[in-house]
C-alpha cells in the first residue's frame, strides 16, 4: 500500500492530524497498535485554544455536547465540607479575542471517538491492530513494516508522523533522543506514584471537584472529579515514593475508603485504572528526514495544568496544513522545516509551565489557556510595520476572533485556505488564487493594516499596505492553486 502520509498512533494527536489531512484531500492512513481507541479519561481538559482548533476542524458541536464546564473544587476535612476552592484563575472579559474563556471537560476517550467519527466521515482511514516493527527511509519516502493478526506488511509513504505516545516506536527507530527535566535527565517531575481511575461512585454530588488533602492516617491526597457528559468520576490519588500501588478495583476502593468519608462499597464499579509517575521530557528534535514527531512522542508532560493533550493537538494543527501544501506542490519542501522551528520552543515552554504547576510554583491561569502562544520568531512571520505599540498584534501571533461589520473573523478563517484581511484600510490588494479576502473597519485587537492569516489561524505577514505581500506569498506557496 502506498500513501502520501502515514500517521502512527490513533490518539488525539494522530486523529486530529488525520482530520486535517482528510479535509485537504490528502491520501493519509492512521495506524494504531491497539485493537481500538484507547480507553480512560486521561487528558480530560480542553483549553480555549484547542476549542478554537476543534471549531475549525468541524467537531466543536460534538465536543460541546459531550462535555461540560469544570466544577469548582470542594475541600473536605474530617468528613466535612471545609469550603470551595477555584481550580482555575478566571479569564478577563474578552481575553485574547476568543469565544472560549475556560477549559472544557471531555473525557479523552470521548474526544477520540468524536475525532475518529469526523475522520471517517471525511473518508479518512484508521487501521487498528498494526504495530510498527521497522522503518527505513530514502530520498523519496519511508517504508514502514508492521505486524498484525494477519501477519506482516509494509506501507510506503512520502511522509510519516509519529503520534504513538511517550514510548514511541517510531521515535526510537529514527534515533531521536529525549531530554528530561532535572539534572539527571530522567524526566521525573515527581517520584511519588499516582493512581488514576474512572469509576462510578455513590454518595458524592456532581457539582464539585472533591479534594481530600492528606492528613491524619492518610499518606497522600485524593481528588474525585465528576466526568462531564458521563455518570463516572475520575479518581486521582498520590502515594509516597517507593510505594507499591495496588491498581486493582479493590485497591481503588481501599484508597477511597482510607482517605475520604466514603465506604469502600461507595465505589460501585471501575472502567479504567492506571498508575504512573509524572514526567517531563522533550524530544531533541522533531524531524528526522521524512519523519516527524508530534504529541507525546515529542513531549511528555505532567498532567498538572492540562497542557499535554492540548499542546499535542496543536502540533497536528501546525503540521497538517504544511504537509498538505507541500504534497499539493503549492509550497516548497522547505516549508516543512518550520514545523520544528515553531513547535519545539512552544513544547519546551509548555513543559516548563506544566512542571511549575505540578510543583505549586504557578497557577492555572491565562498561560494554560494557550491563547497567547505564537510564532513571532519564526521565519514564516514577516512583520513589515514599524513603531508598533506594546501589545500590538504582530506577525506570528494568533489572529483574534471578533465580529465587525457583520463579518465574524473565525468564520472567514475557517477552512484550509489562507485569508487576506484588511482592517481599517481600503488599500488595493493583489489577486492571490485560493486566498479568501475579508475587509473590516477599525477593530482594536488588530489596529490598522493588512494581515495574511495562515490556515492555522496565525498571522503570517502584516503590513500597512500590500507592498511586499506578493513576494511573501510566492515564498510560501500562497496563491499557487
Amino acid at each position: 500500500m502506498d500513501v502520501d502520509v502515514l500517521v502512527v498512533g490513533a490518539g488525539p494527536t494522530g486523529l486530529a492530524l488525520g482530520v486535517d489531512l482528510a479535509r485537504q484531500g490528502v491520501d493519509a492512513l492512521v495506524v494504531e497498535r491497539g485493537d481500538g481507541l484507547a480507553q480512560g479519561s486521561r487528558g480530560k481538559g480542553l483549553q480555549p485554544r484547542t476549542m478554537e482548533v476543534f471549531e475549525d476542524l468541524g467537531v466543536l458541536d460534538a465536543i460541546r455536547a459531550a462535555g461540560g464546564d469544570y466544577p469548582v473544587g470542594m475541600i473536605w476535612q474530617d468528613g466535612k465540607r471545609a469550603g470551595e476552592h477555584p481550580m482555575f484563575d478566571p479569564a478577563e472579559d474578552g481575553e485574547a479575542g476568543s469565544p472560549f474563556t475556560a477549559p472544557w471537560m471531555v473525557p479523552q476517550w470521548r474526544t477520540q471517538e468524536i475525532l475518529h467519527a469526523r475522520l471517517t466521515g471525511l473518508g479518512g482511514r484508521v487501521a487498528f491492530g498494526r504495530e510498527v516493527t521497522a522503518l527505513d527511509q530514502d530520498e523519496d519516502g519511508v517504508s514502514v513494516r508492521f505486524t498484525s493478526r494477519e501477519g506482516t506488511g509494509t506501507v510506503r509513504a512520502r511522509y510519516v508522523v509519529a503520534a504513538d505516545g511517550g514510548r514511541s516506536a517510531v521515535r526510537r527507530a529514527v534515533g531521536i533522543g529525549m531530554t528530561g527535566a532535572g539534572s539527571d535527565g530522567s524526566g521525573v517531575v515527581d517520584p511519588d506514584p499516582i493512581l488514576v481511575a474512572d469509576a462510578r461512585i455513590s454518595g458524592l454530588d456532581r457539582d464539585h471537584w472533591h479534594v481530600f488533602p492528606p492528613g491524619g492516617d492518610s499518606d497522600g491526597f485524593l481528588a474525585i472529579c465528576p466526568l462531564a457528559g458521563t455518570d463516572h468520576f475520575q479518581i486521582v490519588a498520590g502515594f509516597p515514593a517507593g510505594t507499591t500501588v495496588d491498581s486493582s478495583p479493590e485497591g481503588v476502593r481501599k484508597v477511597v475508603a482510607a482517605r475520604s468519608h466514603l465506604a469502600a462499597d461507595a465505589v460501585t464499579g471501575t472502567t479504567w485504572i492506571s498508575e504512573f509517575r509524572p514526567r517531563a521530557a522533550l524530544a531533541d528534535r522533531l524531524r528526522a528526514g521524512r519523519v516527524f514527531l508530534a504529541g507525546d512522542a515529542a513531549h511528555i508532560h505532567s498532567p498538572a495544568g492540562g497542557q499535554g493533550l492540548n499542546t499535542s493537538v496543536q502540533d497536528a494543527y501546525n503540521l497538517g496544513w504544511k504537509l498538505g501544501a507541500v504534497l499539493r506542490g503549492e509550497a516548497p519542501a522547505a516549508l516543512l522545516d518550520t514545523y520544528e522551528e515553531e513547535r519545539h520552543p512552544v513544547a519546551a515552554d509548555m513543559l516548563g509551565l506544566s512542571t511549575r504547576i505540578h510543583r505549586g510554583e504557578a497557577r492555572r491561569g491565562s498561560q494554560t489557556r494557550q491563547l497567547g502562544l505564537g510564532y513571532r520568531g519564526s521565519s514564516l512571520a514577516i512583520e513589515t510595520r514599524t513603531d508598533l505599540p506594546d501589545g500590538a498584534l504582530r506577525a506570528g501571533d494568533r489572529a483574534p476572533d471578533g465580529t465587525v461589520d457583520g463579518v465574524r473573523l473565525f468564520d472567514a478563517f475557517r477552512g484550509t485556505h489562507w485569508t487576506l484581511l484588511t482592517v481599517g484600510t481600503d488599500t488595493e490588494l493583489p489577486a492571490l488564487p485560493g486566498v479568501r479576502t475579508a475587509r473590516i473597519g477599525s477593530y482594536e485587537p488588530y489596529g490598522t493594516g493588512v494581515f495574511l492569516v495562515r490556515p492555522d489561524g496565525h498571522v503570517g505577514w502584516a503590513g500597512t499596505d500590500a507592498r511586499g505581500l506578493r513576494e511573501y506569498a510566492a515564498l510560501v506557496g500562497v496563491g499557487a492553486r
